[in-house]
């Protein structure tokens, strides 16, 4: 088995500074390529900013032999985003591999959740990953060659007390990536997303003492599979985390269907409830026509 190498490939990954996203960016330099590893440089809620995260980072590669180059732009406006992306192409020439991995913090019940927990956890996971993404996207096709990994969360999939504006941005960055990955397969760019469970700075107090191994290491290793020219899976979803790897997937049911009578009421609903929930022959459409497809065959049958 050949190892996997990214040697002339360039990998952008945000919120680089730490955690998740310096684990990723220390392995795609060690396996050869030349990565831009942005971080804002600020807290875990959002707040404060600075250069030193990033450029430790950057000097730990270089020293190591690695290429590296930082830059501290905020992912949640679309200038930053640009700029992101940009200084893969100032400084390295192309973009073929983005890790969308930035995230911020304010966790809060919802019915207490204030407008601006809501909307600047949006701007960073869910706005900050179509603000990078877009040009990277754009110098993709170009080269006829691109990976994105997005970093989603249970807390998304599945849904977490107290994570409303967390869960919802994570959700939707499972829509934006399987949109990519449909209008990537002419130009060769994958998408795919993973919902990882890790110790980092953003669930200190929360995954303590779990007694398992918690090391970013073993998401990484996952990252760097899906954004490796090895890797053909595109439009899927992965739980990740302390040795064990697994498919996540929004499946379709059977379901019930009665299109012989004139209406359908609540009551037949009702009625047929279990039916209808039934996950036994279920089907993973690959895209919304798929499901409207799915639907039609059934109706007809």
């Amino acid at each position: 088995m050949s190892e996997i190498r990214f040697d002339d490939r360039v990998c952008v990954v945000t919120g680089a500074g730490s955690g998740l996203g310096k684990s990723h960016v220390l392995e795609f330099a060690r396996r050869g390529g030349k990565v831009v590893v942005n971080d804002l440089g600020g807290a875990v809620d959002g707040s404060g900013s600075g250069s030193a995260a990033a450029d430790l980072v950057v000097k730990e590669i270089e020293e190591a032999g690695g290429m590296a180059v930082a830059n501290y732009d905020s992912v949640s406006s679309k200038a930053g985003g640009e700029s992101i992306i940009q200084t893969a192409l100032d400084n390295f020439g192309r973009v073929d591999v983005v890790i969308n991995n930035a995230g911020i913090l304010r966790d809060r019940s919802f019915a207490k959740m204030s407008q601006e927990e809501i909307e600047s956890v949006l701007d960073v996971h869910l706005k900050g990953a179509f603000f990078v993404s877009q040009p990277a996207f754009r110098a993709m096709k170009e080269n006829s060659y691109g990976r994105f990994v997005f970093t989603a969360s249970a807390a998304g999939v599945f849904g977490n007390f107290g994570q409303a504006n967390y869960g919802a941005a994570k959700m939707g960055l499972v829509g934006l990536s399987n949109v990519l990955a449909q209008e990537g397969v002419k130009n060769n760019i994958k998408s795919n997303v993973i919902a990882p469970i890790a110790l980092t700075r953003m669930t200190t107090g929360i995954m303590d003492n779990l007694g398992l191994k918690l090391d970013p290491e073993y998401v990484t290793s996952m990252v760097v599979y899906l954004a490796s020219e090895q890797c053909e899976l595109t439009h899927e979803i992965f739980s990740v985390g302390a040795g064990r790897y697994a498919r996540v997937f929004v499946g379709l049911c059977p379901g019930w269907a009665d299109t012989k009578s004139e209406a359908v009421s609540a009551d037949d609903v009702m009625a047929n409830i279990e039916q209808i929930r039934s996950p036994e022959g279920y089907t993973i459409p690959g895209s919304a026509a798929d499901e409207m497809v799915d639907a039609m065959k059934r109706l007809k049958a």
